[in-house]
C-alpha cells in the first residue's frame, strides 16, 4: 500500500519536485536529462505496493517517490516495463500496419517516449552528496559526479527517476571498463571510454572505413598532414586518424560532456602531441588537408539532449558541414563525410538530394566506400525498421573542392 496519497500541487517549478510528507512541505532539485517537467501529483511509495498499482498510477501521471528497499525499486521499474510492452488483445486489434517507414519510425518513436514516460515516473530521492539513503542503495556518488558535475555546496538535495539513475550507473561502468576499439590497434591501448551523454562509437564498420581509407597527400612542401574532425564526441575518429600517422588533428564539438570526454580519451591514449579538443561550432579556425565529420543520420528533431548524437533536425550539422568545407579544405585536401543512407531508406532524404547539395557548395565526390552494418538491430527481424536496417549501407563519401572556373 502507499504510505502516503497522491499530493497535487498548485504548479510545480521546472527546477524543482514539491510534495507533502508527514504533514510538511517538501522540495528538491528536480534533474531530467529528457527536459521533462516534474509530475503534478506525488505519491509516497515503498516495498508494499503493487506492480499492478504503481503501473496504473504511472499511467495516470502520478509520480511515485520512492521511500523502501533500492533493490525492491528495481524490481518494481522491470515490472513495470513488462506492463509498459505489453499490449492487450483489445489494441493490438486496432492497431494499423504503418504505411510506410517512416510511419514505422514515428511510431516506434512515439511508443519509445511514452515508455520513458511511463518508466520515469519512478523517483529516487539523491542527498547533496550524491548518496542515497534507502535500504540496499549502491554507491552512487562516482557515477553521479560524473554525470552532473561536483556536488552543491548548498546541501540541496536532488530527485531523479531511477530509470535515469540506472543510466548514469551503467554509463558510469562504461567509462570504467571501456570500448574496445580494433582500428587503434591491440590491447591495452586500443579503448575509447565514452563519458554520459556522448555516444559511445558501438558501429564499428564506420571506423573501419576510416582505418583503410587512402589518405590525401600533404600540401607541397609540408611533411605532415594536417587533419579537422569536426563534432568528435568521444575523440575516437581523431585517434583512429592519429593512429594512422597523421601529424595534427583539430577535433572540435559543442559540448561540454564531449569535449571532456575527447579530452580525456586522446590523453590516455597517449595522443596530446597530435590531436587537441577545441570548442568550435563545427570548423576550427585554418585549413586542413583532411576534414572528417560523422554527423547524425537522420533529419529529424531529437527528442531528448541524449538522441542528438542520432537525430539531427532538418539536417543542420550535415548542410553545415557542407557549406563551411571549401572555406577550410587547403589545396587538393579531402572531406570524408560518414553517412548511413538509412535516411534515404526511410524516404527522409534522397541520393539525388545529397548529390545536389554536394555540387551546390561546390563539392565533387572523389569516391565512395561502402560498409555494411555490424550492429545485431542489422539481422533482428522483430525491429519495426528490419526491412530498412536490412538494406542499410554506411558509406565514406570523399569529397574535394570542384575547380574554380577561370575567364
Amino acid at each position: 500500500m502507499p504510505l502516503t496519497p497522491p499530493d497535487t500541487l498548485p504548479e510545480q517549478s521546472p527546477s524543482h519536485l514539491q510534495w507533502q510528507e508527514n504533514g510538511l512541505p517538501c522540495s528538491a532539485r528536480w534533474r531530467s536529462e529528457r527536459g521533462l517537467m516534474p509530475a503534478q501529483r506525488v505519491l509516497l511509495a515503498d516495498d508494499t505496493i503493487p506492480a499492478d498499482s504503481a503501473f496504473r498510477a504511472a499511467c495516470e501521471g502520478t509520480a511515485l517517490l520512492w521511500r523502501g528497499d533500492f533493490q525492491n525499486a528495481r524490481h518494481l521499474l522491470q515490472a513495470m516495463a513488462r506492463r509498459a510492452d505489453q499490449v492487450s488483445p483489445g489494441k493490438r486489434q486496432k492497431m494499423t500496419q504503418p504505411a510506410t517507414l517512416l510511419d514505422a519510425l514515428n511510431q516506434h518513436r512515439q511508443a519509445q517516449a511514452r515508455r520513458a514516460r511511463l518508466l520515469g515516473m519512478l523517483l529516487i530521492e539523491v542527498n547533496a552528496d550524491y548518496s542515497i539513503s534507502l535500504r540496499r542503495a549502491p554507491d552512487t556518488k562516482e557515477a553521479l559526479t560524473e554525470a552532473w558535475g561536483a556536488p552543491d555546496l548548498d546541501g540541496a538535495k536532488s530527485v531523479v527517476s531511477l530509470r535515469e539513475l540506472l543510466g548514469i550507473r551503467s554509463a558510469h561502468e562504461w567509462q570504467r571498463v571501456g570500448v574496445e576499439i580494433p582500428a587503434l590497434g591491440t590491447p591495452p591501448h586500443n579503448r575509447i571510454h565514452p563519458h554520459y551523454g556522448v555516444f559511445s562509437p558501438v558501429r564499428g564498420e564506420y571506423l573501419q572505413l576510416v582505418a583503410t581509407a587512402h589518405l590525401p597527400k600533404p600540401p607541397k612542401g609540408q611533411n605532415q598532414l594536417t587533419a579537422f574532425d569536426i563534432g568528435t564526441g568521444t575523440g575516437v575518429l581523431a585517434a583512429v586518424l592519429a593512429r594512422r600517422g597523421v601529424g595534427q588533428i583539430v577535433a572540435t564539438d559543442t559540448d561540454p560532456r564531449a569535449l571532456a570526454c575527447a579530452r580525456s580519451n586522446i590523453a590516455q591514449l597517449g595522443l596530446e602531441q597530435q590531436v587537441s579538443v577545441v570548442q568550435a561550432d563545427l570548423f576550427p579556425a585554418g585549413l586542413a588537408s583532411l576534414i572528417v565529420c560523422n554527423p547524425p543520420w537522420l533529419p529529424l528533431r531529437p527528442g531528448s539532449p541524449l538522441e542528438r548524437a542520432v537525430y539531427d533536425e532538418e539536417g543542420r550539422m550535415l548542410l553545415g558541414f557542407l557549406q563551411g568545407l571549401c572555406a577550410h579544405l587547403a589545396a587538393k585536401g579531402e572531406a570524408w563525410l560518414i553517412l548511413s543512407n538509412l535516411a534515404e531508406l526511410l524516404g527522409l532524404r534522397t541520393r539525388d538530394e545529397l548529390l545536389a547539395e554536394f555540387e551546390r557548395n561546390g563539392l565533387r565526390v572523389v569516391s565512395r566506400i561502402d560498409a555494411k552494418p555490424l550492429h545485431p538491430k542489422a539481422s533482428d527481424a522483430s525491429d519495426p525498421l528490419h526491412q530498412a536496417r536490412a538494406k542499410e549501407v554506411t558509406s565514406l563519401w570523399r569529397l574535394a573542392a570542384l575547380p574554380v572556373a577561370t575567364a
